[in-house]
C-alpha cells in the first residue's frame, strides 16, 4: 500500500500511473508459479490496463468454475479543491491500495498453496473503477459466453474505521445470495471477527465496485467494503476518500484491513479447493 501511494496519482490521465502498472507487474513476476497477463482497453480516448494473476493447480485447471479475486489500483482524488487528474496527487492509500496489496499478498500466498487447488484462481487488478468501473466492465465483455467464473469477490476500501471492525458486504442481485451467505459464514467459522457484516443488496450498476458487472450479468458476486452509503453509529465518514489526503498515515484500523483480507481470501479457498 505504502509502496503504491508513493507514486503520488495512479489515476490513469497521471503520467504517473505507468508506475503503478510496473511496479504491480513487477511484484507479480518475481512470485513462481504466478501467471502473470495483461488484458489491455479503452475508455474515451484513455488507455486501461488491467493486470491479471492467474494461479492454477497443479493439476489442469478446469474450463470453468474459475474463482476471482478483484480489486483496483486506480485511483482518484477529484474531491480536492482545484483537481487536475493529470497533475494532483492522488495517492489513494485506502481507495484502493488497501485492496491492491491484500491481492498482492494473495499471489504469494496462494502460489505456495497451489497443491491444494482444484480451481483456477485469478487476482484481477482492475484499471479504471474511478471511471465508474470501466476495466472490470471491458474485461467481462472480452470473455466467452458463459463466462468461466464461478464467482468474484472485491475488496475495496477497507483500512479506515475508528469505531468498528465493520464492513459492508454488498452483493448484486439474488443470483450472489449464496456467495453472500458463505462470506457471513466464513466470517464466523473461521473467527475471523469482523463485526458488523451488513449485507447489501444492489440491484444496478449505482453502487459502484468491480464486482458490479459480474454480479449483475448473473455470476456470483459481492464485495466488501469499509461503508458504502451513509454514516451511522458505527462509522463516522472517511474524509480523506478521493483527496489527495488519502495517504498511509489515514490507514488507521490496520486490524480492519487484516480481518478483511482474511475473510476475502478464507471465502475464496473454499471455493478454489
Amino acid at each position: 500500500m505504502i509502496a503504491l501511494a508513493s507514486f503520488g496519482s495512479r489515476d490513469v490521465r497521471n503520467p504517473s500511473h505507468a508506475k503503478a502498472v510496473a511496479y504491480l507487474k513487477e511484484q507479480l513476476a518475481a512470485i513462481p508459479g504466478v501467471v502473470v497477463q495483461s488484458h489491455r482497453a479503452a475508455y474515451n480516448g484513455i488507455a486501461l490496463e488491467n493486470i491479471l494473476a492467474i494461479i492454477d493447480p497443479l493439476t489442469a485447471a478446469p474450463p470453468d468454475g474459475w474463482v476471482m479475486i478483484c480489486a483496483h489500483y486506480d485511483s482518484i482524488s477529484n474531491r480536492t479543491p482545484g483537481w487536475n487528474p493529470a497533475t494532483t496527487a492522488a495517492p489513494g492509500a485506502d481507495d484502493n491500495g488497501t485492496g491492491s496489496a491484500a491481492l498482492l499478498e494473495y499471489a504469494r500466498v496462494l502460489a505456495e498453496d497451489r497443491a491444494a487447488l482444484r480451481q483456477r484462481v485469478v487476482l484481477a487488478f482492475f484499471d479504471g473503477e474511478e471511471l465508474f468501473f470501466k476495466g472490470s466492465l471491458a474485461y467481462l465483455g472480452s470473455l466467452d459466453a458463459p463466462p468461466p467464473y464461478a464467482a468474484v469477490i472485491n475488496i475495496d476500501m477497507v483500512g479506515f474505521n475508528p469505531l468498528a471492525d465493520r464492513l459492508d458486504l454488498i452483493y448484486y442481485t439474488n443470483a450472489s445470495a449464496p456467495l453472500r451467505d458463505r462470506m457471513i459464514a466464513a466470517n464466523d467459522r473461521y473467527q475471523i471477527g469482523v463485526s458488523p457484516l451488513l449485507p447489501l443488496l444492489a440491484n444496478s450498476g449505482a453502487i459502484i465496485l468491480d464486482a458490479a458487472p459480474f454480479g449483475l450479468a448473473g455470476i456470483p458476486a459481492v464485495a466488501i467494503v469499509e461503508r458504502y452509503g451513509d454514516n451511522d453509529a458505527t462509522f463516522p465518514g472517511n474524509y480523506t476518500f478521493h483527496t489527495e489526503s488519502d495517504t498511509p498515515d489515514k490507514i488507521t484500523n490496520k486490524r480492519l484491513w487484516l480481518k478483511a483480507a482474511k475473510l476475502t481470501l478464507a471465502t475464496a479457498l473454499e471455493l478454489a479447493r
